[in-house]
């Protein structure tokens, strides 16, 4: 995902891509388990593609 896109979210949909990307790599794990995983660097990807979301969220939170 481009950074340029997350910069614009807000922290729900921040929130929710997280989401959705932490659900694709559950998913992508079981496939691997399995020996149905088509593309093996989509897991490094959406594992990076968590990181950043992560880091957003953590930029746009009022620090307490």
């Amino acid at each position: 995902m481009e950074e340029k896109k997350l910069e614009e979210l807000e922290l729900e949909e921040l929130t929710e891509k997280e989401k959705a990307f932490r659900k694709e790599l559950f998913n992508l794990r079981f496939q691997k388990t399995l020996g149905q995983v088509q593309n093996i660097m989509r897991i490094r990807a959406v594992r990076r593609d968590i990181a950043r979301v992560l880091t957003y969220l953590k930029m746009k939170r009022p620090s307490s």
